[in-house]
């Protein structure tokens, strides 16, 4: 839409577009959430369970070099059932969530094969990221700008204008996202593993004088 833009002794007129500006990185960084989930009638020894599969986990992973593992979520549910109308008390649930985080995404595979092999039985998540997103998306917003000045350009030699639009406010329609591929899994997973590539977007809004 035009309006009237006035700057001193002369007036212009607007006109405001959007832009749109892509970057494909390769991942180096993959994150992965799994661990055990146990069932039974005996709190105590369910818990017991679980944390010697969750133990030998850790100490496998170790193994391999990977130490940047932490508790992700550790919950106790009560197991409850239904039959003819009635509660019917079916034990108890222990479930004990890894996050497991390493620049060597090729062991992803190897990582979750290990896990299972030593008893996990949940894979919850397996997320790639880079670790220098903020370049990337710097780059992305570099593009979604000038594709907003190509559309503008495009537009005034339709139009017949003489001069080339001047850009004189530019709004960031995006932010920097957080996890801009993630894979989620109720099933163990069985390798490999493909990362692929990441796609970072970048919008905005800019409003030209001619």
């Amino acid at each position: 839409m035009s309006k009237s833009f006035s700057d001193n002794n002369f007036q212009y007129k607007t006109m405001t577009l959007t832009g749109q500006g892509q970057v494909s990185a390769v991942p180096n960084t993959v994150i992965i959430r799994l661990g055990v989930q146990t069932t039974g009638d005996n709190l105590v020894e369910i818990q017991s369970e679980n944390a010697q599969k969750i133990q030998a986990i850790i100490q496998a992973l170790q193994r391999m070099g990977i130490t940047d593992v932490k508790t992700f979520q550790y919950s106790i549910d009560k197991i409850y059932d239904y039959e003819n109308g009635r509660q019917v008390d079916r034990g108890y649930s222990v479930r004990d969530i890894l996050e497991i985080k390493t620049n060597n995404i090729n062991m992803a595979g190897n990582i979750i094969d290990t896990a299972v092999n030593m008893g996990a039985n949940v894979v919850d998540l397996i997320s790639f990221d880079v670790s220098n997103k903020d370049l990337y998306y710097k780059q992305a917003l570099n593009f979604a700008v000038q594709n907003a000045i190509q559309k503008s350009k495009s537009i005034s030699m339709n139009l017949g204008i003489k001069t080339n639009p001047i850009p004189v406010h530019i709004t960031e329609n995006s932010s920097l996202p957080i996890q801009p591929y993630q894979a989620f899994q109720r099933e163990v997973a069985a390798t490999p593993i493909l990362p692929g590539n990441l796609q970072i977007e970048a919008r905005v809004t800019v409003e030209f004088i001619y």
